[in-house]
């Protein structure tokens, strides 16, 4: 409050409450909105990572005029704390010092159950990723169980969902002009708890009960729930919970080109709160990075970007980006280089849909799975043109694109792929083509082999053409749904003959709001109601895990088990050539390449 009243305030309108450090980084949602609401004439104040254990941190700001905002962070805190394997991590990257422990787990209710306890009278208003992917009842990997909407676990007021700039602002300035939270019902990105349903054109999806009891139903509420996140055709979903009733209102508009320009032009100190005294690695990791644009139209399975940000890509103006950048290079610890310029996909800037009617009423999944859409804007030139003019501004020695890109979408972007592959590639270029099995890909929403060797041969001969030593770095997933052990295995031998070896292997995480964390519990594909095989075992996701690290010394062990359980151990020459007990030594060649890395 010493800080508050210095700017003239004796009390505050909105107190944030955030299981992250505080770093006014328009990367972090609390200091983003925090800002925004700042922009608009409320008085803010935020506090970062309280100690949960009694509610006096809680009371440091006091009372909030108008209502608390929780956020557990910009990571659901269940998968902050627990690796696939559900063992407890001991680091976190939001927290100064990387130390474990600064927020507890389920923060989003832990933190509303402590405000409830200090101030009984004062609406507490719950987002981020922890809440708004649990905005449904969903199933919960960390307890193997459905559980609840976190609405009824949390006792929050109101949930806002997405990127919630529209959202709490709306409410912000309603409650300000005097109306009271519980009169507020009608607010797009917002879901709360009825008695009742209070409109006959909602889409009831199977209640609580139901999904708890039936995994077909699971997968039906899923589907229902999911085809509801057009913002422009979306009802109403009600969910009902025993006697009372979830209802979520259909997602918040896309913001405008300008609006994502006010945003991003709001005075951020880029930089942490001066009260820290150690590093935060996740400030270190995105302090000199730059949003271009939020949304993905990919649709894959394992991603929850559509029931988050949703599928419409909101693109900063050339020129906003231009002048954040060119800020950047004033700040006293910026090197010359912009660490990324992008977004989920950094290659979908600018790109949208060329039909405003079909738009309004589409319902696929993704844009551009199966088949590219026939509607979709795939055009480079706004991208293209947006490095160019980035790595030409006084005081940037270097552009990076390090946030992924679609291989399948730059077979259309030529000038792109030459301006990234000559220009902003700091050596490792990031893909994700996640598995090469067309089966399995299928499953996951992407491309298959076929799109990954074609972009793999006309990468490798660009780099070749410009005399650069480049490499790509290949996302890959191991035990996601549709992938048995022998798809494993077949796509350790692809990998084995493209000479690929992959350092780091993504164990599938079920968390809420994906088509694939769907799969995993029900064991139904949602969208076209077929069965899914789902390695769900620690031993079975281990061994699929252990087979894409086959050239690790240490996972040597497990390959020859996951090689005997299929009856193929003959495959071990394949991969090590000399026999099952021999792995192939490093070249001081890969040493040098990987402590590069």
């Amino acid at each position: 409050m010493a800080e508050a009243r210095m700017r003239g305030w004796q009390e505050l309108d909105v107190i944030f409450v955030s299981g992250d450090a505080y770093i006014d980084h328009p990367a972090f949602g609390v200091p983003l909105l925090a800002r925004w609401l700042e922009s608009h004439g409320l008085r803010v104040g935020i506090i970062s990572q309280p100690d949960w254990r009694s509610k006096e941190p809680f009371m440091t700001l006091g009372r909030p005029r108008l209502f608390f905002a929780v956020s557990a962070g910009a990571m659901d805190s269940m998968v902050a704390h627990y690796t696939p394997a559900r063992k407890l991590r001991h680091d976190d990257a939001y927290t100064p010092g990387n130390r474990h422990g600064a927020r507890p787990n389920r923060a989003t209710t832990v933190y509303t159950s402590r405000l409830k306890e200090a101030f009984k009278d004062v609406p507490v208003v719950i987002g981020g990723i922890e809440a708004s992917l649990r905005r449904f009842a969903q199933y919960d990997f960390w307890e193997n169980k459905v559980r609840r909407s976190i609405l009824f676990d949390a006792k929050a007021d109101l949930l806002i969902y997405g990127m919630a700039e529209r959202a709490i602002l709306e409410v912000s300035v309603r409650m300000r002009n005097g109306e009271r939270l519980d009169e507020i019902r009608d607010v797009r990105g917002t879901a709360y708890v009825n008695s009742a349903a209070d409109s006959a054109v909602n889409v009831e999806i199977p209640s609580y009960e139901e999904i708890s009891a039936s995994k077909e139903k699971f997968a039906e509420a899923f589907r229902l729930a999911y085809q509801q996140q057009n913002p422009w055709s979306a009802r109403p979903v009600v969910q009902r919970h025993g006697s009372r009733v979830l209802i979520c209102r259909p997602p918040a508009l896309p913001l405008t080109e300008a609006e994502m320009d006010s945003i991003y032009a709001l005075p951020f100190e880029k930089s942490p709160h001066l009260s820290y005294r150690e590093t935060i690695p996740a400030w270190e990791q995105i302090k000199t990075s730059v949003t271009s644009h939020r949304g993905c139209f990919g649709g894959c399975a394992f991603c929850a970007i559509t029931m988050h940000q949703g599928k419409t890509i909101q693109s900063r103006s050339t020129a906003s980006i231009i002048s954040e950048i060119t800020a950047l290079t004033g700040k006293s610890w910026f090197r010359g280089t912009v660490s990324d310029i992008g977004g989920p996909t950094a290659n979908m800037f600018g790109l949208g849909c060329t039909n405003p009617d079909a738009m309004r009423a589409c319902v696929r999944e993704s844009c551009i799975f199966p088949a590219i859409c026939s509607n979709l804007r795939t055009g480079d030139k706004p991208a293209t043109e947006l490095l160019q003019a980035a790595r030409s501004i006084k005081g940037v020695q270097h552009t990076a694109v390090s946030s992924g890109v679609r291989y399948d979408l730059l077979e259309r972007q030529p000038a792109y792929f030459s301006e990234l592959t000559g220009h902003q590639v700091s050596g490792l270029l990031k893909i994700a083509p996640e598995h090469l099995l067309d089966h399995v890909t299928n499953i996951m929403r992407k491309p298959g082999r076929k799109s990954f060797e074609t972009f793999l041969a006309r990468f490798r001969s660009e780099c070749t053409r410009l005399g650069k030593r480049q490499y790509i770095v290949p996302y890959l997933i191991s035990g996601h749904p549709g992938c048995t052990l022998t798809d494993m295995l077949d796509l350790a031998l692809i990998l084995k003959k493209m000479g690929i070896q992959v350092e780091q292997v993504q164990d599938f995480t079920p968390t809420p709001g994906t088509i694939a964390t769907c799969m995993f519990y029900s064991g139904y594909d949602p969208m076209s109601g077929k069965r899914v095989y789902t390695a769900t075992s620690d031993r079975d996701k281990g061994l699929q895990k252990s087979l894409l690290l086959w050239h690790q010394p240490a996972e040597r062990a497990k390959v020859m088990e996951a090689l005997r359980e299929l009856g193929r151990e003959g495959d071990a020459k394949l991969l090590w050539g000399d026999g099952p007990g021999m792995i192939r030594a490093v070249t001081p060649e890969h040493k040098k390449t990987k402590k590069a890395r």
